[in-house]
């Protein structure tokens, strides 16, 4: 019986990896995957999701506005899974697609993506798969202090914390680090009196 995944974590804690792997050991079994991430992720190229460590693998991207469902049944219902990644980008709408998918079909879609943004609010994405997933599991990455890392920390280009802003401003080790709440807060406190 088929499920919805939700596998989040803070940057850094190797949920592209964690995805390219997962397509792999789908395929190495002879089965097809429908590797897709929201269009919004640009960063490797439209067509492309690499991971820090050097894996990546060809993906298809699916634009904001798209019918993720009649997409499926247009070019994909022979697939044996759909991974995502970045599925914190993915629409409400899009999200429910993805749920009726799993329930009409039974095939399993596995969602890998960012819980929260640097405000440490909910992503829409997000916020959906923790209501309709069936399975959801972190996947944990520490904070430089040893605690475990929740917060996604947004910082400029002279290195100071940032806690205004668009909620989406794609990067990585330039833009975001992963931190714990405490040492999060202790950043900003520490921003605010040298301001």
């Amino acid at each position: 019986m088929a499920k919805l995944y939700f596998k989040y974590g803070a940057m850094g804690s190797s949920k592209t990896a964690g995805a390219l792997i997962t397509k792999f050991n789908y395929e190495e079994k002879g089965m097809k995957v429908w590797f897709i991430k929201p269009a919004t992720d640009d960063r490797d190229g439209k067509f492309m999701v690499k991971s820090r460590i050097g894996l990546c693998a060809e993906c298809t991207p699916i634009e904001k506005d798209c019918d993720l469902k009649q997409l499926f049944l247009d070019s994909y219902v022979k697939c044996d899974v759909i991974i995502s990644d970045e599925s914190q980008f993915f629409t409400e709408a899009q999200i429910d697609m993805m749920r009726q998918i799993v329930d009409e079909f039974d095939i399993p879609v596995i969602c890998f993506g960012l819980r929260s943004d640097f405000k440490t609010r909910l992503f829409e994405g997000s916020a959906r798969l923790f209501a309709v997933a069936d399975s959801i599991s972190e996947i944990k990455t520490i904070c430089e202090c040893g605690r475990k890392a929740t917060v996604n920390a947004r910082f400029d280009s002279l290195g100071r914390i940032i806690t205004e802003g668009e909620q989406v401003l794609l990067g990585g080790n330039d833009s975001y680090v992963a931190m714990c709440h405490r040492c999060w807060r202790r950043s900003i406190e520490k921003e605010n009196k040298n301001d």
